[in-house]
């Protein structure tokens, strides 16, 4: 599959579905699936809009949230009966992306979920998307790395299509859990997707003050599909004021930002949809030109860093039952990287327990490549690394978690 840019994504699903019967006290896929013409109308009247993307009905198809609306076992079921009917409502005009979104699970200490399981989620959905024959994925309205990371992890684990992540952030840059959006586009790319963005949120203004500084560190296209504006409730009812006009007004400035995948979210129309496509069209797209090369983007969970290519590391810190002290106190350490060093298997669990409280860029020390494997699985950040392993070990790791040696 050759992408050709500008490429225009569709708009609004859930906010679509609402004016044709659907409320929030349903599971949306089961509603869909027992409506069958709703999602074949929204879908055909995007296509006619010029939307080259549609998202298959498939946001909360996952085990968690289907289990949530006392759906079982049916997860693999449910993907494939919900691509086939966006395949059958584009009838080959568009691609169709397999759309998987947060489960609303939590690793330590905001819950109790382990990254291991997260992957085992996700790979499920994934598996029955690829089986269904999406032409791409989209993990989308993200609002945690883990999230990201374990659905990334897991789509390629059974595929080769091409990946799309887009996150959900304040106006400040900062998801649900304070990570920056910055430092979510630095782990995501390294770990080799296809192109990086934002999602829901806000409007069209809003956004591209994100999308702008994202722009001097995006190595892949950048992705824009915001709101029709910020929602307002009338007559209790949630409604979207922002215009077709108003929606594109910025699109030209999105462009030189470097965003060359466009479409809407909640409250856009295919009204919205064709004012893009024809924006688009128009407008200058400018191709990734990451600033800063000779530096190391390093991160954590929640903030970016770039440092220099010698950057001193601190003393490594023994992976036992003190981690979390140490890590207290290196933060008092003039040193700019922390350095955890990792010699047994039963060290593992004590570092996924703690790497929460690592605030500065993280080397890890490991001489297994097993076990450095796993740590890096564990960690929801971007790592360096410093020891013997050699570059044939080494390179898979760089391709699969965005390690940096």
């Amino acid at each position: 599959m050759e992408l050709h840019l500008p490429l225009i994504l569709d708009g609004a699903t859930g906010t679509q579905l609402q004016k044709r019967g659907y409320t929030n006290a349903q599971c949306a896929e089961a509603w869909v699936l027992e409506h069958p013409e709703a999602i074949a109308d929204i879908q055909r009247r995007y296509v006619d809009a010029g939307s080259r993307v549609v998202y298959a009905p498939t946001f909360g198809a996952n085990r968690v949230k289907l289990e949530e609306n006392g759906i079982f076992n049916r997860v693999r079921e449910f993907n494939l009966r919900l691509v086939e009917l966006s395949r059958r409502a584009v009838d080959s005009r568009a691609w169709v992306a397999g759309d998987i979104a947060p489960t609303g699970k939590f690793l330590a200490p905001l819950g109790d979920t382990s990254f291991e399981e997260l992957l085992e989620i996700y790979t499920e959905q994934a598996e029955a998307l690829e089986e269904a024959g999406v032409d791409l994925f989209v993990i989308e309205t993200t609002m945690t790395l883990p999230e990201a990371r374990a659905a990334v992890l897991a789509v390629k684990s059974v595929s080769r299509r091409p990946v799309f992540v887009t996150f959900t952030c304040d106006e400040s840059g900062k998801t649900l859990t304070g990570t920056d959006v910055v430092a979510a586009l630095l782990v995501m790319q390294g770990m080799g997707v296809d192109a990086f963005g934002l999602n829901c949120s806000v409007g069209p203004e809003a956004m591209l003050t994100q999308l702008k500084r994202l722009r001097p560190y995006a190595e892949v296209p950048l992705i824009a599909k915001p709101n029709a504006g910020m929602p307002e409730i009338e007559d209790g009812r949630t409604v979207y004021r922002c215009t077709p006009e108003e929606f594109t007004a910025v699109a030209g400035e999105m462009a030189r930002a470097g965003v060359a995948i466009f479409g809407g979210c909640c409250g856009t129309e295919p009204e919205h949809i064709s004012a893009l496509a024809s924006s688009a069209d128009d407008a200058d797209i400018a191709l990734p030109a990451p600033e800063n090369r000779d530096m190391l983007p390093l991160s954590t969970e929640k903030q970016a860093f770039f440092l220099p290519s010698d950057v001193p590391v601190g003393t490594p810190l023994p992976c036992d039952a003190q981690l979390i002290d140490a890590l207290e106190a290196a933060e008092e350490d003039p040193a700019p990287v922390v350095c955890i060093r990792i010699e047994r298997e039963e060290e593992l669990d004590n570092f996924s327990d703690c790497q929460f409280a690592i605030s500065k860029p993280l080397c890890l020390q490991c001489e297994r490549a097993d076990l450095l494997e796993q740590a890096l699985q564990r960690y929801q950040g971007r790592a360096m690394y410093d020891g013997g392993l050699g570059e044939d070990t080494l390179l898979p790791l760089q391709e699969k978690y965005a390690l940096i040696f």
